[in-house]
């Protein structure tokens, strides 16, 4: 007589137990993401600055303005890059103030991190390394505090030196919203 095979049973077990701890209960359920608005304290960044080092925003920026770029798609480097570039020309050497691009991966592109890491290492000036955070994990929840509509536009925000968002933007570089920016570090520098 040949006894069933318990495997499949096990699988489902399992299966039905990791399920249940991936899940949390509403009465354990985080609170929903919402989006940014000037006055809310920004949530850990993380990532990884181009240098390897772990990067975690606003901890790394405490003390300082901060800009952020965010794009969440290839196209989007365009405007996160005319943003930094005009940021690090203006405020490049301002005491005090200090910037960061940071391309969010998700999906496909996380196969492709090694190549992705090393391509953006290469296209950036060493001297920059400390100025590009890349964000491979909780993308989504990015996209929601950023109010993520169009996916091929920057989404900005500064923050003061404890780490409160004092002012948000999304799209190209234009001469109202840099002067609008402009204002905002000046306030924030106070």
């Amino acid at each position: 007589m040949r006894l069933p095979n318990p495997f499949p049973a096990v699988l489902l077990a399992l299966a039905i137990a990791c399920a249940m701890l991936a899940c949390p209960t509403s009465a354990h359920a985080a609170a929903p993401v919402r989006p940014l608005v000037p006055g809310d304290t920004l949530p850990p960044l993380v990532g990884e600055y181009l240098t390897g080092r772990e990067a975690v925003v606003p901890r790394d920026s405490k003390g300082r303005v901060a800009f952020l770029a965010l794009g969440f798609s290839y196209k989007s480097r365009l405007q996160v890059e005319a943003w930094g570039k005009r940021f690090q020309q203006a405020h490049g050497s301002t005491p005090g103030v200090t910037f960061y691009e940071v391309p969010v991966m998700g999906g496909m592109a996380r196969v492709a991190r090694p190549m992705i890491d090393r391509g953006m290492r290469r296209g950036t000036p060493v001297a920059l390394h400390e100025n590009v955070i890349t964000v491979w994990q909780q993308g989504g929840e990015w996209r929601k505090r950023m109010g993520h509509r169009d996916p091929d536009a920057a989404y900005l925000t500064l923050v003061d030196g404890e780490g409160v968002v004092r002012w948000l933007h999304t799209g190209p570089l234009d001469d109202a919203a840099w002067a609008s920016l402009e204002q905002a570090v000046a306030a924030a520098r106070r």
